[in-house]
């Protein structure tokens, strides 16, 4: 069987100005390039005066290169015109004529098989759009955005279009292919293929010895959060269990691991909150971390608290698990389907501040077999998710041919 070239479009990739965006796309594809060859493009917003805005916000909209190599790989960055808060409802097509240039370039290098895009609006849109124009199969991964993106109806039925023009559709989760399939697309199109986990990269360590290495009292009890600091993340309804579990665990420590991202960035408003709340020692921010440096502050953990508002599958819930530290959730998107058993971690109902405090301390004082939660996570290597994805691209090349 030839090997694939797969053109991959995602707006959120890591760049050298944003080095923890779309890693979980990254990490997918890139494993992807072990049974193909591939190509990046991602389209990054661009208007002119933006550079004005940067005197006031410097880390407004930063620009990488235009093309970059990672491991190997080329990525592109081509600029699309999206205006902030204004004709908003055209990034699809404006990203999809940014995309075109490059695509038809590389085309015209090699033939391109798959396009394989990422979030269903605009990038599965604008893909879409670059597929008809070249005519390539064309694939779109949904990853958590289409439940919010859906109660906009303009969106919407952006979104419908673009399900109905995609040859196949990836979804992380279950709950976002009911979703789609609730909302009128075609559901023979789906496969459901959850984010794996590199339990090579993801390690347990003896928590003592994760916890010395960090800098934390061997009896501590430790919380901890990984992700972008926003509010859908949920890092605010944690800290507000802290006061009360402070009670009984009075030397409680509270790890958020993120920083920045795509979609804002409430350090100050976290720490105002901490303050507010006298809990300048018992919550610590770490700021972003590479995943290779993550082992140690999850090992060191007793919970992995993820209090979020909307997720497709949350990568960092696996990686949690592959340290052999348990989880607790709130009940949204995929959550539920990585989160199945009690003896690894616990779901819990989005937003209800006693639920969570009281499943928050329920898990500091269980007993967890920590091996076993290892064992499971093993169970969701990334190996065992490439069979089904390569087995839809090379069954579309195939059905193109006859």
């Amino acid at each position: 069987m030839k090997r694939l070239r797969i053109v991959v479009l995602s707006s959120l990739f890591p760049n050298s100005v944003r080095k923890q965006s779309g890693l979980f796309v990254r990490e997918r594809m890139f494993r992807v390039a072990e049974f193909a060859d591939i190509e990046v493009i991602s389209p990054v917003p661009w208007f002119p005066g933006q550079g004005l805005i940067r005197l006031f916000k410097p880390n407004y909209r930063p620009m990488p290169a235009k093309k970059e190599v990672q491991q190997g790989i080329t990525v592109h960055f081509p600029r699309f015109l999206s205006i902030p808060k204004f004709f908003r409802k055209l990034d699809g097509t404006m990203m999809a004529r940014a995309a075109y240039k490059v695509a038809k370039q590389l085309e015209l290098q090699q033939t391109i098989d798959i396009i394989d895009s990422h979030f269903t609006y605009p990038d599965g849109l604008a893909a879409t759009k670059v597929a008809q124009r070249l005519n390539k199969k064309v694939t779109i991964t949904l990853r958590g955005t289409e439940l919010t993106h859906s109660q906009d109806p303009e969106k919407l039925k952006l979104m419908l279009q673009a399900w109905q023009d995609a040859d196949h559709m990836f979804c992380v989760a279950n709950s976002l292919k009911q979703l789609a399939v609730s909302l009128g697309a075609q559901e023979d199109k789906f496969t459901v293929v959850g984010n794996g986990v590199d339990t090579h990269k993801f390690s347990a360590l003896e928590p003592k010895n994760a916890r010395r290495q960090m800098g934390i009292d061997e009896d501590a009890k430790v919380l901890i959060t990984v992700g972008g600091l926003v509010r859908r993340k949920g890092f605010h309804r944690v800290i507000d269990c802290l006061p009360e579990l402070l009670l009984s665990y009075p030397n409680l420590v509270y790890l958020i691991v993120g920083g920045a991202s795509a979609e804002g960035n409430i350090e100050a408003e976290l720490r105002a909150q901490v303050n507010s709340l006298d809990l300048e020692e018992h919550v610590k921010f770490l700021g972003s971390l590479p995943p290779n440096k993550l082992s140690a502050p999850l090992s060191s953990a007793d919970l992995f608290v993820l209090s979020t508002a909307n997720e497709g599958w949350a990568n960092v819930i696996l990686e949690s698990m592959a340290c052999g530290t348990p989880v607790i959730a709130s009940d949204v998107g995929g959550n539920s389907e990585v989160i199945n058993s009690d003896d690894v971690g616990e779901i819990v109902p989005f937003d209800d501040h006693p639920a969570l405090f009281t499943s928050i301390k329920q898990g500091l004082n269980k007993e967890w077999d920590r091996q076993a939660i290892v064992n499971y996570a093993q169970q969701n290597h990334w190996d065992t998710r490439m069979a089904k994805i390569m087995e839809i691209y090379n069954n579309l090349v195939s059905l193109r041919e006859h």
